[in-house]
């Protein structure tokens, strides 16, 4: 087959392509987004009728790609970290119920935080699920594990959790493609109550779960992404999982003098892992991301033998893995030929010229300052949250998608006027819309600003899932329309802006803002493609 320089990303979705699949189910984020356009730009989507259309949020995303599994087909679910923890509930229960059609589950951790509010490891949730896991080196590692993902699947009768790095999943590599497989044609379990978890099913099928766990660990020590490579030096053993493999390897391009072990499959291989600690003095482990590994040879091979990494310091607790502080971790003597200019400062990223969120901003900020020096605005996540930073100074909490409105909720019950929530409209129909139930159930005192740009801007202008639709969701959920209240974030009509949002605030009750205007950039891209 052709061989292409591919994203990582891409990998992943080119593989899942050959790989006969059925539907992506997603919600953008980054770094995962590109794995589901890819999917959506591809010829052979429209020619096979693939699912390809953006979810509501991850949760959603989690049970249609199991519902797709239930009926027989192969289906891929895309996340970034933070929407496991959104995904978490299907997800979780996924390992309990199995499934019929190959089920792959990519989440694209984000070490650094480049674009995310934190640094969780998503290896956590394949642990405590029980299921094995894959976490790719390279992108031909990517394209094969999902490839070979979807049989794998299948034929263990459970969901494959896939861990990436935003390095590897932003970083491009020549891919050697496999055969173009064929879709599976509709089929169901053998067991009618196979998805009913029920409690005395959900017991019985989580003991089967628990049963079967020598069985994935075998397949981790039969795993072609699990190698052991021995040196001659046994002071030091070196477990290197995923893309810190690659990172070991630049500073050893001779080959390393330790005894590695390459971890690409979990859970852990014992035997691999017995071998290398029988073997050297002391573990060094490298990954990216919390001490995963590290933690699990501690709990159970750390008695006689040191375990080094993150959690001794030899590694830093928090950022991203690389070539230079493994270089310092295994002693080696850094040698990168070029360091970073001082002229060269990291920047923040702003709020772009002609934003509609930028005048929303500026209106409300003016309204809130004047008259009501005790305000408290609650915010979201999405471009509205660099309203955090200079000259706008507008917010004071960003915390999780769709808390700003359930934050707001709180403080006013706990006595806040005015509460104030910024939200995005795709971050609305994403999860706000529950926390607006709350609000209207309790009927809260607080003034809600759903900024519309009529996309998801901040992740590359991916469909919303609420475009032209926000007041009608507002006024089905309960909302009084004569409180739900459109504005065009223009300087035109600033005066008329900050009358409106006086008036809303000084209702005792939920009241609903919605400046619209489209998104600066997205009606671009639209002027340059006529």
């Amino acid at each position: 087959m052709s061989k292409q320089l591919l994203l990582g990303d891409e990998a992943i979705a080119q593989a899942a392509l050959d790989a006969g699949l059925s539907g992506v189910y997603a919600y953008p984020g980054t770094p995962s987004t590109e794995i589901t356009e890819y999917i959506q730009m591809a010829p052979i989507t429209t020619e096979q009728n693939i699912h390809n259309r953006w979810c509501a949020n991850e949760k959603t995303a989690m049970e249609a790609a199991l519902g797709m599994s239930f009926v027989g087909k192969r289906a891929l679910v895309c996340m970034k970290h933070v929407g496991m923890n959104v995904a978490a509930d299907c997800f979780v229960n996924s390992a309990v119920t199995g499934v019929k059609g190959g089920l792959m589950v990519i989440a694209a951790d984000d070490p650094s935080m480049h674009s995310s509010q934190n640094e969780q490891d998503s290896r956590f949730y394949g642990d405590f699920s029980l299921i094995p896991m894959y976490e790719p080196s390279n992108q031909q590692e990517a394209y094969d594990m999902v490839y070979s993902g979807f049989e794998f699947s299948e034929k263990l009768g459970e969901p494959i959790l896939m861990r990436m790095v935003t390095r590897l999943a932003h970083s491009r590599s020549g891919v050697e493609r496999k055969e173009q497989k064929p879709q599976n044609g509709i089929s169901f379990s053998d067991d009618p109550r196979q998805f009913i978890l029920l409690p005395g099913n959900a017991r019985k099928r989580y003991k089967v779960l628990l049963a079967r766990q020598d069985e994935f660990i075998k397949a981790s020590e039969e795993s072609p992404y699990n190698k052991y490579t021995d040196g001659p030096n046994k002071k030091l053993g070196i477990i290197a999982c995923g893309i810190g493999y690659n990172y070991l390897m630049e500073n050893y391009p001779e080959g390393c003098e330790y005894p590695v072990l390459k971890i690409g499959q979990y859970p852990l291989p014992k035997k691999q892992i017995l071998q290398l600690v029988e073997s050297c003095d002391e573990i060094l482990v490298l990954e990216d991301g919390q001490p995963f590994v590290e933690k699990q040879l501690k709990g159970y091979l750390g008695i006689g033998i040191k375990v080094k990494g993150r959690l001794d310091g030899t590694l830093s607790q928090d950022g991203e893995l690389n070539p230079d502080s493994v270089a310092r971790a295994v002693g080696k003597e850094n040698k990168s030929e070029f360091g970073i200019p001082s002229v060269v400062e990291m920047r923040p990223p702003a709020l772009c010229e002609g934003c509609g969120h930028r005048d929303m901003y500026i209106t409300l900020t003016e309204v809130l300052k004047e008259e009501y020096p005790s305000h408290k605005v609650f915010s979201d996540i999405g471009c509205y949250t660099l309203g955090a930073n200079a000259p706008f100074n507008a917010i004071n909490s960003c915390v999780d998608m769709g808390a700003s409105i359930t934050m707001a909720k709180g403080a006013a019950d706990g006595g806040l006027f005015p509460a104030v929530a910024v939200i995005g409209d795709s971050t609305f129909t994403h999860s706000g819309m529950t926390g607006l139930l709350d609000c209207v159930n309790e009927n809260a005192s607080v003034t809600i600003v759903i900024s519309d740009n009529e996309t998801t801007a901040m992740t590359g202008g991916q469909d919303s899932a609420g475009t032209g639709r926000i007041e009608a969701i507002c006024a089905g959920i309960g909302v009084d329309p004569a409180h739900i209240r459109v504005v065009t974030p223009l300087k035109k009509n600033y005066e008329e802006m900050k009358q409106i949002i006086r008036e809303e605030i000084e209702y005792r009750g939920v009241s609903v803002i919605i400046p619209r205007r489209e998104c600066i950039q997205t009606l671009a891209r639209k002027k340059r493609s006529k």
